[in-house]
């Protein structure tokens, strides 16, 4: 529960001063409470699981919600879409289910804007001591790979809604209905199938202490509250940040989404969809869109006539509770709606131009069998099922970003047809070859990769052939990722292809200016590696990215074009500079120097100064540099390990990186900050590196100039 505090202390600036000294009280107790929890009161909470494959991080947890709410900002995303571009797309989510038990109606909520002052209501999922979530992949040169893997990265866990406490404390208004929930997430790393997310919720009938009576007039939903910002412009704190979103529904493809309408324009561009993909049992012939109901309210709101927020379970002669608001309204009279569901779509354009800060929800229901008649979780363990996506994509084309055109939702609407094409096939997709196997060499102004032909042996699992075709070689130019907004894959470029001959697909060029005349070895690693293809002349000190894809022919005979392994997933994020030198006559320096101000790789933003960065070359494999002023004042101290260290040590690395860098071995950046954390004054300095192995001891000097 202190993680869902958390959660609501980043929306505080929105709230009433009664109320922000409400939610302060309440966080003395719940640290209270929890401190003295007894062992039936300890639910192992998982928060700091999200997607890593594909292009998309979207935070998952096994107590129902999804998004972090931006409580580990900036070090874990909530639903960040490009992979460290910083634009996040999602506060925080999660399960509606809807029903009713004994004439008594109720919803059970993984997360929901709670519009009164109990700051507990509303997460209502909990899960059994010593849960977790499994992760497991297709992928076999994954370390998470299992045969019963889904997709490329799968999440599985399960909660459910019969605790009335959670970490010792009691969730206010909460009537469970006897479920337990079984999540699967799936996730892929093609192409064309890299940013969005699938969501199957199995839902369980369980029972609640020996009242085992039917749940019916079900209804299922998810409830979003997205957020579309930039958060390397504009950190997600106070109520502006959240206000910024227009909002709309395409009933055709069952999606809610959100865009930044005038956030941070020229550094977002981006959608959220969140979209309903299908529902079991589904009755014969049912067109599923006519149950599919779009609701959207004003955040913690409950003064607004039209979009107000729920505040109870079933609320029928106000329309204002949670079950009322999961059978779906949209217009000028939310009367209207219920009476003549043809005026339901009258206020999506005021939404899609009118930004605010708006939760939306997307359910589905009442379900039904195929002879008609209601369906419910009629026994004990008596299943239902409902799948949504969750789905970004930038915008396509370059009109103004407060715009919001069909053909703006281009990307959108392809990559929420290839999330319903994978529920449709069983989660199955056509698939490009395995990625091959890669290994980068760094040295001095070079780096060399080598792969192995474990693509050529791919079958596709539609036609049953092999039919890979060939390779492609990416890589970013340097400085490339100076920028806030950065989507790597439009930051890779091609520098080489190819493919076998005799044959009319692609440029026919063969393979001998790669293909090795016999396979190199590595020490420690057993693979063949047959490829070879070099960089020379790269820039030290600067950070690029390579990546080698496999391609397939295609399938004429099911309309498939060639298909190309994942470049993203393949790719290898080098810091090209000078390797480890443990030899005791080599010297040892720094670059540049002088430092004038700023370096080419410096980076842009509110605080430039902790952009900036100097290296030192030549290191031995495990020393301590130590610098010095003029006066013989200690400026700065760390250790370098070659084997270890990847930069995340400043902050340059932490904002135009993803932790997957690796270096030469013999460079270490240093973001001329003192042990003190103040930036040090423009003048001349000394340093030592000490040989941790040997104890020699070189010495050096170098000159800032601001």
């Amino acid at each position: 529960m202190t993680t869902l505090l958390k959660i609501y202390f980043h929306k505080l600036n929105q709230l009433p001063f009664s109320k922000f000294l409400f939610i302060l009280s309440l966080g003395f107790l719940i640290f209270s409470t929890t401190a003295f929890k007894s062992p039936s009161d300890i639910q192992d909470d998982v928060n700091n699981k999200y997607t890593s494959v594909g292009n998309i991080s979207l935070t998952v947890t096994n107590y129902g919600t999804i998004g972090n709410g931006f409580v580990n900002f900036p070090n874990q995303p909530s639903c960040q879409y490009p992979k460290g571009s910083g634009i996040e797309n999602l506060f925080i989510g999660g399960i509606w289910i809807g029903g009713v038990k004994n004439g008594i109606t109720s919803v059970s909520t993984a997360a929901v804007d709670v519009s009164t002052a109990n700051r507990t209501e509303g997460f209502e999922f909990t899960n059994a001591d010593g849960s977790g979530i499994l992760e497991r992949s297709s992928l076999q040169n994954s370390p998470n790979f299992r045969p019963d893997a889904i997709s490329h990265q799968d999440f599985v866990t399960e909660f459910f809604d019969t605790n009335l406490t959670a970490g010792g404390t009691v969730i206010v208004n909460h009537n469970p209905m006897g479920v337990k929930v079984l999540l699967e997430t799936y996730c892929y790393d093609f192409n064309f199938a890299n940013n969005w997310v699938i969501l199957n919720y199995k839902i369980v009938n369980i029972g609640y202490r020996g009242n085992n009576s039917p749940i019916d007039s079900i209804y299922t939903g998810l409830w979003c509250d997205g957020v579309v910002r930039n958060t390397n412009i504009t950190p997600p704190v106070g109520s502006s940040f959240y206000n910024k979103g227009a909002d709309g529904y395409d009933s055709t493809l069952r999606m809610a989404y959100e865009y930044d309408y005038n956030g941070d324009p020229g550094f977002t561009d981006s959608y959220v969809g969140f979209k309903l993909l299908g529902i079991n049992p589904k009755p014969l012939g049912e067109n599923i869109n006519s149950k599919t109901k779009f609701t959207i309210w004003q955040f913690r709101n409950t003064t607004d006539p039209l979009y107000f927020s729920p505040q109870v379970d079933n609320d029928p002669s106000s329309l204002g509770g949670k079950y009322q608001k999961m059978h779906g309204y949209l217009s000028v009279n939310p009367l209207d709606s219920i009476n003549n569901p043809t005026v339901v779509p009258s206020r999506i354009d005021v939404l899609r131009h009118t930004p605010s800060n708006r939760s939306t929800l997307l359910s589905y229901g009442p379900y039904q069998k195929e002879n008609g008649e209601r369906f419910s979780l009629r026994y004990l363990q008596d299943t239902l099922n409902v799948v949504f996506s969750v789905v970004c994509a930038k915008k396509y084309s370059t009109d103004p970003t407060i715009w919001d055109s069909s053909y703006q939702r281009t990307n959108l609407n392809v990559s929420a047809d290839w999330s319903q094409r994978a529920f449709d096939n069983g989660y199955k997709l056509p698939s490009p070859p395995d990625p091959p196997k890669v290994k980068a060499v760094v040295n001095s102004r070079n780096v060399t990769l080598y792969w192995a032909a474990n693509s050529e042996r791919s079958i596709d699992p539609i036609s049953d052939i092999k039919d890979f075709e060939g390779y492609r070689i990416y890589r970013t130019n340097a400085g490339a990722d100076l920028t806030l907004n950065q989507n790597l894959l439009d930051l890779m470029h091609i520098v080489g292809e190819f493919d076998s001959t005799n044959n009319n697909i692609s440029n026919n060029t063969g393979f001998s200016f790669i293909k090795l005349p016999e396979a190199k070895y590595f020490d420690g690693d057993t693979t063949p590696y047959w490829y070879k293809f070099d960089f020379p002349n790269q820039l030290n000190g600067f950070q690029y990215v390579y990546s080698v894809t496999a391609f397939d022919k295609g399938d004429v005979s099911q309309n498939l074009e060639s298909l190309e392994s994942s470049i993203l997933g393949n790719q290898k994020r080098i810091v090209v500079g000078t390797p480890a030198n443990d030899n005791e006559n080599a010297e040892i320096g720094v670059y540049p120097n002088p430092y004038y101000g700023s370096a080419l790789w410096d980076g842009t933003g509110n605080k430039k100064e902790l952009l900036r960065k100097i290296y030192f070359y030549n290191l031995p494999s495990d020393c301590q540099i130590t610098i010095w002023t003029l006066a013989g004042d200690l400026v700065d101290q760390f250790d370098h390990i070659a084997s270890e260290y990847n930069g995340n040590d400043i902050q340059w690395f932490n904002t135009f990186s993803d932790g997957t860098q690796k270096f030469a071995g013999g460079e270490h950046a240093w973001d001329m900050i003192s042990k003190n954390d103040q930036a040090i004054a423009s003048g001349l300095y000394f340093f030592t590196v000490k040989d941790n192995k040997s104890g020699n001891v070189k010495k050096g000097k170098f000159v800032i100039v601001k």
